[in-house]
């Protein structure tokens, strides 16, 4: 299959137009009409990802998080991102990008999913299609009234993350839940608005996390990474469910730092 090929499979899962404005989607490196034997997928473009995929030989690097945020002005080996740029052009390898287009058809409903959330919504409307309403994150309802110390813990299997920050009294009782993957400071407005007890995301700092708890709003921190490394084993299957004669590889998990 051809570069072009497989870049309108996984348009039918997430359209590019679905992504946020403010985003950078699509083939950022690579060539449309170039052959693809193999695949890699990843969460980010890193130094170490890069490696790992021209190890392996492949010949497109698929990603949740785009390679290029901003413009380049250069394209060299002194520059942290053209560094990343040439080195994928050495070993022939395309790359391309799924992003807010997957958060809005994709990840949402996956992190959901497993958390068996149900009568679900959009969370934050981003987009929409004649009367369909597409967006970031979902909120629905856990599948009984639980203390959000139990929350926790469903988190924690539903995601397979050893440790959570939790803002809110772990004696609380919740029932109606907000997920948001990846970095969910922006939706907690939206969150309140839907009457969530709790929200499930990442990257929340210590004021956004305190002012949300004296709001009503329990928050559990699963991590950037540790919710939307979904991204890579759900794309593994669903390349390898749509195509033949192509070798689909998913980057081991691992989380991008310590705690020590």
């Amino acid at each position: 299959m051809t570069c072009r090929e497989i870049i309108a499979l996984l348009q039918e899962q997430s359209p590019e137009e679905f992504a946020c404005d403010w985003d950078n989607v699509g083939l950022l490196v690579g060539d449309f009409e170039q052959v693809i034997s193999k695949v890699y997928i990843a969460l980010d473009a890193t130094e170490e990802t890069i490696a790992e995929a021209a190890e392996q030989k492949a010949d497109l690097l698929l990603t949740h998080h785009p390679l290029i945020f901003k413009g380049l002005k250069k394209v060299n080996t002194q520059d942290f991102t053209g560094k990343r740029v040439v080195k994928l052009i050495q070993n022939n390898i395309s790359c391309y990008a799924m992003h807010t287009n997957f958060d809005v058809r994709g990840m949402a409903e996956l992190a959901a999913e497993r958390m068996g959330l149900t009568d679900c919504a959009v969370l934050d409307v981003t987009c929409e299609r004649g009367d369909v309403c597409e967006g970031i994150g979902r909120v629905g309802k856990l599948p009984e009234e639980m203390t959000l110390k139990t929350c926790v813990e469903r988190v924690k299997r539903a995601y397979d993350v050893d440790t959570v920050k939790v803002f809110g009294d772990l004696k609380q009782c919740v029932k109606r839940a907000a997920i948001c993957p990846g970095s969910g400071k922006s939706v907690i407005s939206c969150a309140l608005r839907a009457s969530a007890e709790v929200l499930v995301t990442g990257d929340i700092d210590h004021h956004e996390g305190i002012d949300a708890a004296d709001q009503g709003l329990a928050i559990i921190d699963a991590g950037h990474y540790g919710v939307e490394k979904l991204f890579i084993s759900y794309m593994a299957q669903y390349l390898k469910s749509r195509t033949k004669g192509i070798e689909v590889l998913g980057q081991p998990v691992k989380q991008p730092f310590r705690y020590l």
